[in-house]
């Protein structure tokens, strides 16, 4: 962007990539790291509230979060996009955070689950629902979080990054630096051992 003088003074900070956010923080501009917690907190506060289902707690992983990434944004060489650094960081403060004891809360998917074939498959709202179902869901969710917190921390991260924020199998294998096949494995024995849990409960989740 240039002045009435013709000298540039870069583009609007809205309209700048992460990347280039990032070579500023480097560089000293703290107005640059504001920018970029503005653009990411709202993503990382949901993924952290999912993970602690308190907004307290959700609130100090992301505080946590982001002051890891000032401390070490200078060694971020950008070979992944900054959004799986922004996971990977989150993920580690809230197991860290679980780590000391602190009170544990379920975990809410805000989504519905079925169990097929050993596995949960994502499934979307109907606005049509009636209530009867409406009611059912609920109970299914209930019922899912209470398993959920059974499993160990790694493995419900997991589960939300995979069934809440919707990340595929590769962006979870580079957000957690992992290979994609451990990914699937440990998924996959997560999703057995809802099963097992769940499988109480066969009449809500007809196993």
């Amino acid at each position: 962007m240039y002045d009435n003088q013709g000298i540039d003074h870069g583009a609007p900070e809205f309209f700048q990539s992460d990347s280039i956010l990032i070579e500023k923080i480097k560089a000293g501009d703290s107005y640059a790291l504001n920018e970029l917690i503005r653009k990411h907190q709202n993503r990382a506060y949901t993924y952290a509230y999912r993970l602690t289902r308190n907004p307290e707690e959700a609130a100090d992983v992301v505080a946590d979060s982001f002051l890891r990434i000032n401390n070490s944004v200078k060694n971020f060489k950008g070979n992944s996009a900054f959004t799986t650094w922004l996971y990977r960081v989150v993920t580690n403060c809230y197991l860290d955070i679980r780590k000391k004891d602190r009170s544990k809360n379920t975990v809410s998917m805000d989504a519905s689950f079925q169990l097929e074939d050993e596995e949960i498959a994502r499934e979307y709202e109907d606005t049509a629902t009636k209530t009867d179902e409406i009611v059912e869901r609920h109970q299914r969710e209930i019922l899912l979080n209470r398993a959920l917190d059974k499993l160990p921390e790694f493995q419900k991260g997991m589960m939300v990054m995979f069934h809440a924020e919707q990340l595929s199998y590769e962006e979870i294998a580079e957000a957690l630096d992992l290979p994609i096949g451990t990914v699937k494995s440990r998924l996959n024995r997560a999703r057995l051992s809802l099963k097992e849990i769940l499988s109480q409960d066969e009449e809500l989740f007809r196993i």
